[in-house]
């Protein structure tokens, strides 16, 4: 009978099935054909399996390239993803595990008295004895309803959406960097102006302040001249925290303390999206890591189910065990002091007030919760480029017609200087004049930087991998 057992045993593994369902990928909306608001663009089909590597260094900038160097080596937050990545992995090995026996060693040498009081206690022993033991116990859980591969699936399955997580992280940590620098720099280029505004308030007060003594003019322009003055020192102090503020979240994105941290000032930016061209709407699919993560948790959600349903079904088991065992420690490990123990167990829960039933409801419904989170991520992805399509070609309208009107502006308030000294015009309007002069140079800076912050929520919405469009083929976009 003995002989027979492993054969038995290795029949039962080879015929094991699995009581979770065929996994499929959830189905989404049909992928459109091409971007709604792609119109002007160069279209390309991405290769995924090529590595898109440093995307930022399109902007040509070598602070905001060593910057991103920095994230990826200190940023605290993708160290803590990554220690929960290892995590993951490790609950794969655990999981695996199972697939083997579990193999125990005992040792044990125990004096102990009996009661002579004890049932069917004979007076002719000694109450008083030793007992040596020294010993292995196997076991070994028959996976014949796939109750260790599916717990091993899911393990797997949550592995890649750790790994995944990781990486839609570092995209959003590298943009998020992007676009603090990008509006750091806009702050620069915001401070030159109002310093630029400041100086010139200061020297036409002092001027309208000669006019006031000369009589040339009214108190009335003294002092909306002062007025003016101490509002733009005003907003150039206020711009000057702005700066502080966004330096110290640049710090903390690239592990250092902002009492340390500390970016040089650069007044003149002048930096432009650079061309870009898009993918497919259906390789969002493929390319973001976040749809990745979301689609790997409905097959762990999925093998998660069989696991459930297992438990409704008997445990088979082979156990072992051998050793030896004696009285006296002389002739505790010889022949006659040997035992062992081998056979199969089953085990099957006969009634647990509907746990296993409760457990396997739970389970399908934590599936119908993650594939409707895959498919919310599939839909706020087509949206996000969508949106960031949208925002770059309008922003780019926006920006040529701020640069027109500031080059307006500007020959504005030169007319209005000469024709204030020339007395022929009152402060009001250089006053004016002055004040449009100031919002439509604000007007282009911080229309600068956020066509740079779309560009790069464009780059973070496609998954981080793009292609530099070509400049000389008349459908990129600047």
């Amino acid at each position: 009978m003995k002989r027979h057992l492993v054969p038995s045993a290795l029949a039962l593994m080879l015929g094991a099935c699995s009581l979770a369902p065929n996994y499929q990928v959830p189905d989404t909306a049909p992928a459109p054909q091409s971007f709604k608001e792609s119109q002007g663009w160069k279209m390309a089909v991405p290769s995924d399996s090529v590595s898109r590597g440093a995307w930022w260094e399109q902007f040509q900038d070598s602070t905001l390239n060593a910057l991103e160097t920095k994230v990826g080596v200190d940023n605290q937050n993708l160290k803590a993803a990554l220690a929960r990545l290892d995590q993951a992995q490790a609950a794969v090995g655990v999981a695996r595990s199972y697939y083997f026996p579990t193999v125990t060693a005992n040792a044990s040498s125990v004096n102990q008295r009996v009661s002579t009081r004890k049932p069917f206690y004979f007076a002719a022993f000694d109450p008083k004895y030793q007992d040596n033991l020294l010993g292995l116990n196997v076991s070994y859980e028959l996976d014949v309803w796939g109750r260790i591969r599916n717990a091993v699936a899911a393990s797997d399955a949550l592995a890649v959406a750790s790994a995944a997580d990781l990486a839609t992280l570092e995209l959003s940590t590298r943009a998020e960097l992007a676009k603090d620098y990008f509006a750091l720099r806009s702050d620069d280029a915001e401070q030159g102006v109002l310093d630029r505004a400041v100086e010139s308030y200061r020297t036409l007060f002092d001027l309208t302040q000669k006019l006031f003594e000369g009589g040339g003019a009214s108190a009335a322009d003294v002092a909306l001249a002062k007025t003016q003055w101490q509002n733009a020192e005003t907003q150039a102090t206020d711009n000057r925290l702005k700066r502080s503020q966004m330096e110290h979240a640049i710090a903390v994105l690239v592990g250092e303390s902002a009492s340390t941290f500390s970016l040089p000032a650069q007044h003149e930016f002048s930096a432009l999206p650079p061309a870009l061209a898009l993918g497919l709407p259906s390789s969002l699919l493929e390319r973001r890591p976040d749809i990745a993560a979301a689609e790997r948790r409905v097959a762990a959600a999925n093998a998660e189910i069989g696991v459930a349903r297992a438990a409704f079904f008997p445990v088979f088991g082979l156990n072992a065990a051998a050793g030896f065992e004696n009285g006296n420690t002389a002739g505790w490990l010889s022949a006659p002091s040997r035992y062992w123990a081998m056979g199969p167990t089953a085990a099957l829960t006969v009634f647990d007030a509907g746990r296993r039933q409760a457990v396997t409801d739970q389970a399908h419904a934590a599936f119908d919760e993650a594939a409707a989170n895959y498919r919310q991520t599939v839909l706020q992805a087509y949206q996000e480029v969508e949106d960031n399509l949208a925002a770059l070609r309008d922003l780019e309208q926006e920006f040529q017609s701020a640069s027109a009107a500031n080059d307006a502006a500007r020959e504005a308030l030169t007319q209005a200087n000469f024709r204030y000294q020339g007395g022929i015009a009152s402060y009001l309007e250089v006053m004016t004049a002055q004040n449009q002069a100031l919002q439509s140079e604000y007007a282009v800076a911080d229309l600068r930087a956020r066509r740079l912050m779309a560009s790069v929520q464009l780059v973070k919405a496609l998954g981080g991998g793009w292609q530099s469009g070509s400049q000389d083929s008349g459908h990129g976009h600047p």
